[in-house]
């Protein structure tokens, strides 16, 4: 169906799986030595995630790199194209999301999400990066205005990359707009986190508002808990359903099967001592993709380093030549290998690798 002035609405399956949680990785780029796309690769990591199980890709996010908007590069289109592709030609029977990254001015974000409804998108990942010289009102215009155009999913990002502390009132506010339909939190900070969550629940939208996990550091813990808040003198519940994540962009069908545990967790009446165990796990394997030691310095590098050692990428090359894997990260990726196989899928990639990479 279509909404005022022309956003088209996700379908009724779609909806109910953004809201039931799916496992959403953050599609890297993939290229050769020259620094240059690697369409065979590109294709193949697509074609991955959806035999993984996932239930969407996020395209031209921060993992697909902010470069390929730059012009010596001009690869937004291609990348966001390429995709859409594959799942067009994959013609899934389950439901699945496409969501593009969109950044930049206003002007920009609206460029960025008529391009991506254009070709398919269901949502837009609206990123605020960047945006310091905005005022809070600024940042609300903006998501109304993109939102008029393609389902939006809010993006909470940690200081540390490029995000600022947005307040509660932000936040409360930014759920009323028509047109949000999640928001992925990855503020990397509890108390943060916590703020979003309230915020959706004493807005009015709150029901029509899948919250999602890009808190790497938490992602286990944040899709266990069971948030619960006095709204208006009554107890209102929420969860975070799913998550939209750079470390799922490695050993994915793992996360996805992570994920339907956790579903199943959710129905129990008392909650095993062993999900804290595996949630200090996921984190340590988190944290040797995406280097905090280094100030994540090597986030997409340790992403594509884990991609390569299955042989879905050539190497971990990035745009800028100045993003490489730190000191003892790839060692530190081996250590994680090693002590946590269940949550490695080399021998499911081994088994399709070959596959997914023919033309």
């Amino acid at each position: 169906m279509t909404a005022a002035k022309g956003r088209i609405e996700l379908s009724e399956q779609l909806y109910e799986a953004l809201h039931d949680g799916l496992a959403i990785p953050a599609h890297p780029l993939a290229l050769t030595a020259e620094r240059k796309l690697d369409e065979r690769r590109q294709r193949a990591l697509t074609r991955y995630y959806m035999a993984s199980g996932a239930g969407g890709i996020a395209v031209a996010v921060h993992s697909t790199q902010f470069e390929i908007r730059d012009p010596e590069h001009n690869l937004l289109e291609t990348v966001l194209r390429m995709a859409a592709e594959e799942v067009e030609r994959a013609a899934l029977d389950r439901p699945f999301m496409k969501v593009a990254g969109i950044c930049g001015e206003t002007e920009q974000a609206l460029r960025e999400a008529r391009l991506a409804a254009d070709l398919g998108y269901e949502a837009g990942l609206l990123s605020m990066g960047g945006l310091s010289h905005y005022s809070d009102e600024e940042l609300l215009e903006r998501t109304r205005r993109v939102a008029e155009i393609i389902p939006v999913f809010g993006f909470y990002l940690q200081p540390s990359v490029g995000g600022r502390i947005m307040s509660f009132d932000f936040w409360r506010k930014f759920a009323d707009i028509d047109g949000v339909i999640a928001i992925k939190m990855a503020p990397f900070n509890r108390y943060q986190t916590l703020e979003v969550i309230r915020a959706v629940m004493e807005s009015s939208r709150c029901d029509e508002i899948a919250l999602y996990t890009g808190n790497d550091d938490n992602i286990v813990s944040d899709l266990l808990t069971t948030f619960r808040f006095d709204v208006n003198g009554e107890k209102v519940e929420k969860r975070i359903v799913g998550g939209l994540l750079g470390h799922w962009a490695a050993w994915t069908s793992k996360a996805v099967e992570l994920l339907e545990d956790i579903k199943k967790a959710r129905t129990e009446p008392q909650l095993a001592a062993e999900w804290m165990t595996l949630a200090a796990e996921v984190t340590d394997s988190n944290a040797v993709l995406f280097d905090p030691a280094h100030n994540f310095h090597g986030c997409i590098p340790g992403i594509h380093e884990a991609l390569r050692r299955q042989g879905l990428l050539e190497g971990t090359w990035c745009l800028n030549p100045e993003e490489k894997l730190s000191p003892g990260q790839a060692e530190e990726i081996e250590r994680v290998c090693r002590s946590y196989p269940h949550l490695i899928d080399d021998a499911f990639v081994a088994q399709h690798v070959e596959e997914w990479l023919k033309p």
